[in-house]
């Protein structure tokens, strides 16, 4: 039977516990950092320390320094051989010029998101996923945007907030992506200017102020297509941290009055390709897909039918 988009997530599964309710506590960061249990995840620019292949490296707060602001991740929900479950997480950020010394004095090896998320549990992906968003925030937010003061941070890493007491929380930005299908069950692909000319993936946009996801679905893929689609159906959704988007997938189909005509943006989308699943198969491996991780990958594989074997990097 073919998995569903939801089986093919690697983000699906939450095996930590963000534990909102010990935010309160003032002086949890504290006391967790004395704690002997507690371990540290250390993130630099999208990196994380790793052991072998798949895993993260969790570090003792001895071993650390302690960087503002420490992060509370959660407590873990499913065991390792080194941590047993219900063990309190921080989070740490080594991430620019004035922290590149602390980084190398740790002598770990460093693995980034992008590059390992397939093979990580769903303990270290959520861990991992939840701690470069949470400092992507943060790097964005010294400053209140309503007063342009200083802000502090409070609510064990969760909550800054300005001289006037207005609390500012993190935010993420909803963004659409679309598995387009034509008269043919065909499935549309675009390549974009950033990447490599062979590159192809599905198409995406971010949500605007006041708009429904089902309209952003027929908005974008117009805009940067000039296909008309219509009934838009999610299917699944998926954290992406570069910098703080929500990738929420849907499959669309081309309305009746459309005139069979595609048109790149030119901006974002420099090429525009139709395929049936024998071309797609054809196409491969000079064809580029999005990596594993990724649920653009799942929504094509979920199109297809099965994996897709193509090498294609995450």
């Amino acid at each position: 039977m073919t998995q569903s988009v939801s089986q093919r997530l690697p983000f699906v599964r939450s095996e930590v516990d963000r534990d909102h309710a010990a935010r309160f506590d003032q002086d949890l960061v504290d006391r967790l950092w004395n704690d002997p249990s507690a371990r540290v995840l250390v993130v630099m620019d999208g990196q994380a320390p790793i052991q072998g292949a798949a895993a993260l490296r969790l570090l003792p707060t001895s071993a650390v320094p302690r960087i503002e602001p420490v992060v509370y991740l959660g407590r873990t929900r499913a065991a390792t051989p080194t941590e047993p479950v219900g063990t309190p997480v921080l989070g740490v950020s080594l991430s620019g010029d004035p922290h590149a010394g602390v980084a190398a004095r740790l002598e770990v090896e460093w693995g980034a998101l992008r590059s390992i998320a397939h093979l990580l549990s769903p303990r270290d992906l959520n861990l991992f996923t939840e701690a470069v968003a949470i400092f992507n925030w943060h790097g964005a937010h010294e400053f209140s945007p309503r007063s342009g003061q200083p802000t502090t941070v409070t609510m064990g890493g969760w909550v800054r907030v300005d001289p006037t007491n207005s609390e500012h929380f993190p935010r993420t930005d909803p963004a659409v992506i679309v598995a387009v299908t034509d008269r043919d069950d065909r499935l549309l692909l675009g390549s974009n200017a950033m990447w490599e000319h062979n590159r192809y993936s599905l198409l995406a946009g971010f949500v605007e102020p006041g708009e429904s996801l089902e309209a952003a679905v027929e908005r974008e893929v117009f805009e940067e297509t000039g296909v008309l689609v219509t009934e838009p159906m999610y299917l699944g959704s998926q954290p992406w941290p570069f910098p703080a988007s929500l990738m929420l997938g849907f499959t669309a189909r081309v309305h009746d009055d459309w005139n069979g005509a595609t048109v790149p943006d030119g901006e974002e989308i420099l090429d525009l390709r139709w395929f049936s699943r024998d071309e797609l198969t054809a196409a491969l491996p000079q064809l580029l897909l999005p990596g594993p991780s990724s649920i653009s990958r799942a929504l094509i594989e979920h199109w297809y039918g099965a994996q897709i074997e193509d090498g294609s990097r995450p």
